[in-house]
């Protein structure tokens, strides 16, 4: 569906993606995750032909990106909303369908998305909740093959973003192809079956959400000490500290065991200790922590037709 091969970009001499190699499958749904800077928005941007690449090559259905043909196939959402203000949510849903050959009906896709009550409201006095709702829906006006999504729930309440959530796992599951940033990482844990992770402009993960969990081998070891934060922060196997009430402490440890060692050996005060396995945001946050790659082995992916 897309791709791109040793891509490179830089803005004023300062590298936002190194030689960047990456598939996005048909039928697939794939997080995209990263720290702020890391490169995912410059990613997307040259995906959709808003940027070119210093060097390498990006591919959108065989085509360039910048090939209108391959983007009438395409969906997408930037992280920021731009609606024109003086027209009205029916008819920006109606400008934006007359540019693809089998929309969805206008009154459908309005119900869709819950924005039916407001389609004779002007974009210019929608909250932001709203408009991210209605940007989403002009990503999918189109039927189109790949969607892209920067941020699509940004503002929006929980009722909401499970709504939404609903209605892209509608298009996947009727053989759209999904790929989405998001801060929220329940919400990627729930669209996506795979997660590429990026950090400094390299892929530093590629797997499903098991895979990257298990490979980086983080977990949270948590107990109350009357020591500050700072106290374990150095500790050699800690990926981040983070605290909690009543002088609570948990250290993301890439070796729970020798962290645990570490707190006898070294006469800490702790009580209450429990070890626990880490959720996707905390092997995320191990990851981009880590200054290499993970291992080859975790990025191969079986191939699919």
């Amino acid at each position: 569906m897309a791709a791109t091969r040793s891509v490179t970009k830089s803005y004023a001499g300062k590298p936002a993606l190194n030689p960047v190699t990456l598939d996005i499958r048909a039928g697939e749904a794939l997080g995209l995750l990263g720290p702020n800077g890391a490169g995912k928005s410059t990613l997307l941007n040259l995906l959709c032909g808003l940027r070119t690449p210093d060097s390498g090559t990006v591919e959108l259905f065989g085509r360039s990106p910048r090939d209108p043909l391959a983007r009438r196939q395409l969906g997408t959402t930037p992280q920021a909303t731009s609606l024109p203000p003086t027209l009205r949510v029916r008819e920006t849903v109606d400008f934006v369908a007359a540019h693809y050959a089998e929309p969805v009906p206008t009154p459908e896709l309005l119900a869709d998305f819950g924005l039916s009550d407001i389609a004779a409201k002007q974009c210019g006095g929608l909250s932001g909740g709203q408009q991210r709702r209605l940007m989403v829906a002009l990503a999918l006006v189109g039927n189109p093959r790949l969607v892209i999504l920067d941020e699509p729930t940004t503002g929006l309440d929980v009722q909401a973003r499970e709504n939404l959530w609903e209605r892209l796992g509608e298009y996947r599951r009727a053989g759209g192809t999904l790929l989405i940033t998001s801060h929220y990482l329940e919400e990627i844990q729930t669209l996506s079956g795979r997660v590429v992770v990026l950090n400094n402009g390299s892929v530093v993960a590629d797997g499903t959400v098991d895979e990257i969990r298990s490979h980086v081998s983080v977990s949270k070891v948590s107990f109350h000490t009357t020591l500050p934060p700072s106290a374990f922060a150095s500790l050699p196997e800690s990926a981040g500290v983070a605290t909690g009430p009543d002088n609570a402490v948990t250290v993301l440890s890439r070796d729970a065991d020798e962290t645990v060692r570490r707190l006898v050996r070294d006469n800490f005060p702790f009580s209450r200790l429990e070890v626990h396995t880490a959720s996707l945001e905390e092997a995320f946050l191990a990851l981009t922590h880590r200054q290499t790659p993970v291992p080859e082995a975790a990025h191969a992916r079986e191939e699919q037709p």
